[in-house]
């Protein structure tokens, strides 16, 4: 078996090799290994009977018992069917268990295995690519077109369609994470369930719904000028599942909605004024943090500071990989701006 392209990767899961007998995902984007490995599986045991037909094993016990993943692979299934076990690597190598279930005769289940990213040379990718009974395919982060197949994905399933800004802006806000991002599209799917056609409204608002309040912490922080702050609401908003490519668009959404007020203030009018004059517009939690960002920061400024995340946006969109580095450095130097601003 040679080693297998990210380009040929859809195809094999389409048409798996019938002489693989264990298949290796691998790559930073734990997700993405996930999804592919659940559907390698699902499809070895689609037609099987055997309701314990799916067999999972933690791989640092496998490198303490290295037969057993062999034993395990020729089990005849107890009412007919092939298997799948699916093996999550850890911290221990387990290449012994995997030389042992491909040294012995071709066995009743197939076996997929699970790991991070692997450099070339690592001995397990090295043993999947040159087996001619293996395969090692590399798992990367969601760019553009594996974004696109998701949504068209999760549409057809759902009935639905999408006008193509809507899509241009989902597409700006998904996680670069594979599982993430599906998660993500289901739960617009199922907001705009009985809609036919999903539209930037419907976007913004299943935006907004998750972790608004974090988001609103960290735009208030960076246009504070409070770094450090911003960089904490960031990591927790990351840890709750919320990209900081989502915290971009709102921090430019503020910056808008600032420069709008700010013409106001340089036309004679407190920036208190300004700001009680948008009612129910702004919570009454951050009216505070409003008034303070008027303060530091000038029309022109601002108008920067929307040039610099507008700019931060269409990086994002064009790159999963890149676009969540791209986003975090935009809003803190949106912060460090302000705290020079506040001197």
């Amino acid at each position: 078996m040679v080693a297998i392209k990210a380009s040929a990767v859809d195809a094999f899961l389409s048409r798996p090799q019938a002489d693989a007998y264990a298949v290796l995902l691998y790559g930073p984007d734990a997700g993405l290994v996930a999804e592919r490995a659940a559907k390698l599986a699902a499809r070895a045991v689609e037609n099987s009977d055997d309701p314990f037909a799916l067999i999972r094993l933690d791989g640092d016990e496998l490198a303490g018992d290295p037969g057993r993943l062999a034993d395990e692979a020729r089990t005849i299934a107890l009412f007919g069917g092939k298997r799948a076990i699916r093996v999550r690597v850890g911290g221990r190598a387990i290449v012994s268990a995997v030389e042992a279930l491909l040294s012995g005769p071709p066995p009743e289940s197939l076996t997929v295995i699970e790991a991070g990213d692997l450099k070339k040379n690592a001995p397990l990718r090295a043993l999947c690519e040159k087996h001619a009974h293996a395969a090692a395919l590399p798992c990367y982060a969601d760019e553009a077109a594996g974004r696109e197949r998701l949504i068209d994905e999760e549409m057809r399933a759902a009935n639905l369609t999408i006008s193509p800004d809507a899509r241009s802006l989902l597409s700006a806000h998904l996680s670069a994470d594979r599982m993430a991002a599906r998660e993500e599209v289901k739960k617009l799917c199922l907001y705009a369930m009985g809609a036919g056609r999903i539209e930037p409204d419907d976007i913004v608002a299943v935006i907004a719904d998750a972790g608004e309040v974090g988001m609103d912490e960290a735009v208030d922080a960076a246009f504070s000028g409070r770094a450090a702050d911003t960089a904490a609401a960031l990591r927790s908003l990351r840890t709750g599942g919320t990209p900081t490519s989502v915290v971009l668009m709102a921090a430019l959404r503020h910056a808008l909605a600032l420069h709008k007020m700010r013409g106001d203030v340089d036309g004679g009018r407190s920036a208190r004024s300004v700001v009680e004059s948008a009612g129910g517009a702004i919570h009454f939690r951050r009216k505070e943090s409003f008034e303070r960002a008027l303060s530091r920061w000038t029309s022109q400024r601002l108008i920067e500071a929307v040039t610099r995340l507008a700019d931060a946006v269409a990086l994002s969109r064009k790159s999963a990989a890149i676009g969540e580095a791209a986003s975090e450095r935009a809003l803190l130097a949106i912060a460090s701006e302000a705290a020079r601003a506040g001197r």
